[in-house]
């Protein structure tokens, strides 16, 4: 167990922010599912920006790779091209 009043601080911290993470990758996987489960290419159109918000500002922060952030990105806009 930790021995320093910094190192209970940090195990503290260490879960806040896992919680955290998980959360919002969680979130984030959802929604490219439900966006990839779109068959209508409008209301796909209509999803993308906010999924690629939620993209960038989930590499900003460090919760998944900028480059993972960029090759969903790119797949996703892939599919919505495809849809006829």
């Amino acid at each position: 167990m930790a021995n320093h009043k910094s190192a209970l601080k940090r195990i503290r911290q260490a879960e806040k922010r896992r919680l955290h993470n998980r959360y919002y990758g969680k979130t984030m996987r959802n929604a490219v599912r439900k966006l990839r489960a779109t068959t209508n290419k409008e209301e796909a159109t209509s999803m993308l920006p906010s999924v690629t918000k939620l993209l960038d500002k989930l590499a900003k922060t460090h919760v998944i790779h900028k480059n993972k952030a960029s090759n969903l990105k790119s797949k996703l806009a892939k599919y919505i091209n495809k849809l006829a």
